[in-house]
């Protein structure tokens, strides 16, 4: 059985078939050199780093908060 790593890092991208799906789940026709141009487009990359990024932290802040509710909620039922 295989275990899991533990992780201190995510990475995350958006590869020519996520592009192509979401385009074609939104009913646009996108070809493929034009899914490249795009990717490759100046900006697009960083900018879409970044809402990776903050997406990921509203996730992260959302989830501890989350964590700490449950675990205030614990110790106030047990008496705590």
């Amino acid at each position: 059985m295989r275990h899991k790593k533990d992780r201190n890092r995510v990475m995350a991208e958006i590869t020519l078939s996520h592009l192509l799906r979401l385009a074609n789940e939104r009913g646009c026709a996108v070809s493929l050199e034009q899914a490249i141009a795009f990717l490759n487009q100046e900006g697009y990359a960083y900018e879409m780093w970044k809402q990776m990024m903050q997406a990921g932290e509203d996730f992260i802040a959302c989830s501890l908060l989350q964590a700490s509710m449950k675990t205030e909620a614990g110790s106030n039922q047990f008496g705590g």
